[in-house]
């Protein structure tokens, strides 16, 4: 197939180009255009706006700004790319020759936190802040125009993405335990989900060979991780001894509620982001593909990550 891949020079267009390159012929779409191997060609979006930009078989979206979780990126800035483009692409999508769309949103687009023990494609979205709120905008507009015949299009709510090349907060905490700085939260139990990008290109891989029908589909490892489970995992990747410290969730608390009134790093709303559970239901796609079992678990693409974060610094 012919493929066109926006956001192309990113860290999951990466790990797109290198697992698809073999089998299809590759176009990139980005604000960039350095050359890559794998990719035939890298346009611009006043390309596209020009009509410069090959008909192909599939578009996969993935350009779009990442979660600012440093609460520093004007609302705007959102809205203009994550909503605009993806409008813009959508648009081009229908009125061009491509069978299939594929977008990137987010698991934040339809929940901030998880109510009730894990989250499916059938919860009425409820996104807080401007990240979730523009990709819950995009989804809305390509939904309100998806029923075209002979088009098929894929709205893919990944939770965390994980793999080589990762630049987002699983390299803050791999920063942490290089430090050797303890984590004070060992007594909270909880249990998250993960995405491994080689997971993610998995499931393209099989996505685009198949006649799986439009739709939402939340993306996501098998089986999730506690907060330890991970910390432990990282630290058996860099050869180090777990530092985990079990403080009595009681005085956790106190220290946080403290740090709201304080305006200190550890305030409640830090607390519940660092120790809540955010487990996703991946089976949806799972059986749109024929999937039984995704081929790397969380553990093995966490280990694989920090492995790659020692090999950049050599």
């Amino acid at each position: 197939m012919k493929l066109l891949i926006t956001g192309i020079h990113g860290f999951v267009g990466s790990n797109m180009v290198a697992a698809l390159s073999g089998r299809h012929e590759i176009y990139g779409l980005d604000i960039v255009a350095p050359d890559k191997e794998g990719v035939v060609k890298t346009f611009s979006w006043d390309d596209l706006d020009a009509g410069r930009v090959p008909d192909v078989d599939a578009i996969i979206h993935l350009a779009g700004k990442a979660h600012d979780t440093k609460n520093k990126s004007q609302a705007d800035v959102y809205f203009k790319i994550n909503t605009g483009l993806t409008q813009k692409i959508y648009d081009y999508f229908l009125q061009s020759p491509a069978r299939k769309f594929i977008f990137f949103s987010s698991v934040k687009a339809a929940a901030d936190s998880v109510e009730g023990d894990i989250l499916d494609e059938n919860i009425t979205p409820k996104p807080i802040g401007p990240y979730g709120e523009s990709k819950i905008r995009a989804e809305e507009y390509i939904r309100g125009r998806w029923d075209v015949d002979g088009k098929a299009t894929y709205i893919f709510r990944p939770c965390m993405i994980h793999g080589p090349g990762n630049k987002g907060n699983l390299n803050l905490l791999h920063a942490v335990i290089r430090r050797g700085i303890p984590w004070p939260l060992g007594a909270f139990d909880n249990s998250r989900s993960f995405t491994s990008v080689d997971n993610l290109t998995f499931i393209m891989g099989r996505l685009l060979d198949s006649d799986a029908p439009t739709g939402i589909y939340n993306i996501g490892d098998d089986t999730p991780m506690s907060t330890n489970e991970l910390i432990r995992t990282m630290c058996a990747a860099m050869e180090k001894k777990p530092r985990i410290w079990h403080i009595t969730p009681g005085l956790v608390r106190f220290m946080a509620s403290t740090g709201t009134l304080l305006h200190l790093p550890l305030n409640k709303e830090r607390l519940r982001k660092l120790t809540e559970n955010y487990v996703v239901d991946n089976s949806k796609i799972k059986r749109a593909l024929g999937i039984d079992r995704l081929p790397v678990t969380s553990a093995e693409g966490i280990t694989r990550t920090i492995r790659s974060f020692a090999a950049e610094k050599k």
